[in-house]
């Protein structure tokens, strides 16, 4: 393998948490009186930060509006997220032979940091991981590159060492941000004709293609 780092985006990449997800969505739209959304719907929203998925679901851009559905959406998250997240099948093993091959690896995500760290230790996988960048990390989220290049300073390493994998456009237009190599995955919502739009190394059908040659 060409690089020394590997970066993962998290949702739908390496987990499943559509539960936690559309739970939280519409506990939230309960709260401020807000009809409910399908889970499909919430699904493609995933990758966006919270505020740009609300706004993306309702059109409502007031800010108190945004930072209420916010607080709502974390009270929630809190309860139900990090034990209803399912990693893929093979994510366990993709770390493991990255780990063992002594590759650097990383999380850079809209996900809050510490939720991360959560799942990782219910999961037993935290040693696993090198860096996480949660959306709590960043002044601007992704597709801003700032996440993705904070993580690659603390790795000390090259952009052109770095490989980038992802499920969603957002993932694809912030490695082009960060001029860093991209993998698609189609474990998402985002098929591989979306893809070819934006440069890519590689598409994806799960985690597993990743050592194929």
């Amino acid at each position: 393998m060409k690089y020394n780092t590997i970066i993962f985006d998290f949702d739908y990449t390496l987990a499943d948490a559509t539960y936690g997800i559309v739970s939280s969505f519409n506990h939230a739209f309960s709260r401020l009186e807000i009809p409910g959304c399908d889970c499909e719907r919430i699904k493609r929203t995933v990758g966006l930060s919270l505020d740009e998925a609300f706004v993306q679901l309702t059109g409502d851009e007031d800010k108190a509006t945004i930072n209420s559905f916010r607080s709502f959406f974390r009270e929630k998250a809190d309860e139900v997220m990090s034990k209803n997240t399912v990693l893929f099948e093979d994510t366990v093993s993709t770390l493991q032979k990255l780990k063992n091959d002594g590759i650097n690896t990383g999380i850079v995500t809209t996900k809050y940091h510490y939720r991360i760290d959560e799942t990782l230790n219910i999961h037993g996988i935290s040693d696993l991981v090198d860096v996480i960048v949660g959306g709590e990390d960043v002044r601007v989220p992704k597709p801003s590159p700032e996440g993705l290049l904070l993580a690659i300073a603390s790795l000390s390493t090259d952009l052109d060492e770095v490989l980038y994998i992802g499920d969603s456009l957002v993932d694809a237009k912030t490695a082009m941000a960060a001029n860093v190599d991209f993998a698609a995955v189609t474990t998402g919502t985002t098929d591989r004709e979306e893809f070819s739009q934006y440069p890519y190394v590689k598409i994806l059908k799960n985690l597993s293609e990743l050592f194929n040659q």
